[in-house]
């Protein structure tokens, strides 16, 4: 085999490590969702808060927790949303220095709507489900690494 055919063989993604296969998947998918989401005014950072707010959390520092990100980042995320008016804050029953968020009916149309985006967005694949399932695999088996 010459060099021009090794070459062509290695450009071919059906040949290439699972690992490079996702890592390309991951910024080509990251880059054309967050297009998607900046043309409603929303960041990928700001759906995932989107989300818990609908999912009924709302504590800030559980959404960091479950959002894995730091506190500093949770706060900026959720001042850009309140801005935007997405987000509501409200004095924390039995707390002064806290606040409760919720979500706002501006929020959940941007968060309906950010749903019904995944399914123009991303491209068909035969079985969904399985590629859902592959992925929350991955990422399971990971988080157990560290």
């Amino acid at each position: 085999m010459d060099e021009q055919t090794v070459n062509a063989d290695e450009q071919r993604p059906e040949n290439w490590p699972i690992g490079r296969l996702l890592g390309v998947a991951s910024r080509a998918v990251e880059r054309t969702w967050a297009q998607a989401l900046e043309q409603r005014g929303l960041t990928h950072a700001g759906l995932i808060v989107l989300h818990f707010l609908d999912a009924g959390i709302t504590s800030q520092a559980d959404l960091a927790r479950l959002a894995r990100v730091e506190a500093q980042t949770m706060s900026r995320t959720v001042d850009r949303l309140e801005r935007e008016g997405l987000v509501t804050r409200s004095p924390y029953p039995g707390d002064r220095r806290r606040h409760a968020l919720s979500i706002t009916d501006a929020g959940r149309e941007a968060f309906a709507g950010a749903k019904d985006l995944e399914r123009d967005v991303f491209p068909a694949v035969d079985d969904p489900d399985a590629l859902r399932a592959a992925l929350v695999q991955i990422v399971a088996a990971v988080g157990e690494r560290g």
